[in-house]
């Protein structure tokens, strides 16, 4: 069996990350991982509250772990996560003041092979009950990359148009994994 190379697609709101993910996981070719709060708040109509953010965390684990396994099954050796638990416990603080799940969740993310940080450079639009505007989507963009940098744990930063981030995408996660080509 091979190795599957796990890279997490990550970034604030409205910054492309679902797209980019579909995109690579179409041309690499990978199972892709939906992000689980996108569909917690499809689900339930609404964003969730602090208790619930756990669970989110929780839920998005198990979809990797089942991703990595399907990949495996399927003779894929890429997985491509929309988002990733780091991005929960950032919103939690964010949106609560609970870094409850933060160490944990970073902790989690040493496990990825490469994590690709999407830019604002894409303009921000509204999309359902998830998105708070332009300011707190800065905000957010900003706390992760200081997640990231305090936890040593540096993105491959994907400035540009769609096009652009997922040819920057394709071949930086191609150069770095040669052995992981499809």
């Amino acid at each position: 069996m091979s190795v599957c190379a796990l890279t997490a697609v990550v970034g604030a709101e409205s910054t492309g990350k679902t797209t980019l993910c579909r995109e690579l996981a179409d041309a690499l070719p990978a199972v892709r991982v939906p992000e689980a709060l996108r569909d917690f708040c499809d689900r339930h109509g609404r964003t969730p509250r602090v208790d619930e953010q756990a669970g989110i965390v929780a839920e998005q684990i198990a979809r990797e772990r089942a991703a990595l396994a399907q990949a495996g099954a399927r003779g894929l050796r890429w997985v491509v996560v929309d988002s990733a638990p780091l991005a929960t416990a950032l919103y939690s603080e964010q949106l609560f003041d609970d870094r409850g799940l933060l160490e944990a969740a970073i902790e989690h993310h040493r496990g990825y092979r490469a994590t690709l940080l999407a830019g604002l450079d894409v303009p921000w639009q509204a999309d359902g009950i998830q998105r708070d505007g332009p300011g707190p989507r800065a905000d957010f963009h900003r706390r992760l990359v200081a997640a990231l940098a305090r936890a040593g744990i540096t993105p491959l930063a994907l400035p540009g148009d769609p096009d652009a981030r997922r040819a920057l995408a394709l071949a930086r996660l191609r150069a770095a994994q040669p052995g992981l080509h499809s």
